[in-house]
């Protein structure tokens, strides 16, 4: 079983084998952390991003991480373009997220707080959902990462665990 852990982290700047951003079905990275990843990964990003889309609600695929440390970005449609979210997609998301990285062959990887910025999902709820996929998740996956934002998501996160 994965080492699960949390951390206050940028994480384009994390040095695992995958990191997850949870996207739109159209996956056009804008804002929020998607945008961050596309601006931090380089223009490669929204190139592979363009020509996989567009991918159902609660699907991941996988694209270059660019110019980032991490070896791929592993995109999980958490909503449609602008939103919103549900409790049933964000479990999607994450199972498929982390079946994703298994795919790749991951050691590791880093999970951002799926459907709480755009998406306006509850903080805490979200935090109960990935960390309950990710300890009911089988596999190679050495260390899982949930990489946050803030306090309350750390709190959120931790409490969660």
């Amino acid at each position: 079983m994965a080492e699960l852990e949390v951390i206050q982290a940028d994480v384009t700047k994390l040095e695992v084998d995958a990191i997850a951003n949870a996207a739109n079905t159209q996956l056009k990275h804008g804002g929020g952390v998607a945008g961050a990843i596309s601006r931090a990964g380089g223009p490669e990003v929204q190139r592979e991003s363009d020509e996989r889309a567009p991918i159902g609600l609660g699907e991941a695929v996988e694209t270059t991480a660019g110019e980032m440390p991490a070896r791929s970005v592993i995109h999980a449609a958490t909503m449609e373009l602008g939103g919103p979210t549900s409790a049933e997609i964000i479990e999607r998301a994450t199972a498929s997220t982390l079946a994703k990285a298994e795919e790749l062959g991951c050691q590791s990887l880093a999970l951002v707080a799926f459907g709480t910025g755009v998406g306006g999902f509850p903080l805490d709820e979200a935090a109960r959902l990935m960390v309950g996929v990710a300890r009911e998740h089988q596999g190679e996956l050495e260390r899982i990462v949930f990489a946050v934002h803030g306090d309350e998501a750390e709190r959120a996160f931790r409490e969660a665990l």
